[in-house]
């Protein structure tokens, strides 16, 4: 795993898992030019990435541990962040507090 390429929420995330098969997270992977190096947009296929198109040089997917450290291995990848969990506008949060 390169942790260089990975941002401090997944690093620490990935740190708390019990089951590297099992477990997975939602990220963003930022590539330089993916789909122009041969083999590229094959390996992000097949670790389930969906809209793989040429031209794209940021995706998102569901990718368990091992997925992200395949990746993070790859000299076309920049960097793999995490997603944030996000609330929608003028819904209760678990603690009942409104946001505006």
């Amino acid at each position: 795993m390169d942790y260089r390429k990975l941002d401090n929420a997944l690093t620490m995330a990935l740190k708390e898992v019990e089951d590297p098969q099992k477990q997975s997270f939602n990220v963003f992977i930022h590539t330089n030019r993916a789909i122009e190096v041969a083999g590229a947009s094959d390996m992000l296929e097949n670790l389930g990435v969906p809209n793989v198109a040429p031209g794209k040089d940021v995706f998102t997917a569901e990718l368990s541990p091992n997925a992200i450290s395949r990746l993070s291995e790859q000299s076309w990848v920049q960097y793999i962040k995490l997603s944030q969990n996000l609330n929608l506008l003028n819904q209760k949060t678990p603690g009942g507090i409104r946001l505006a």
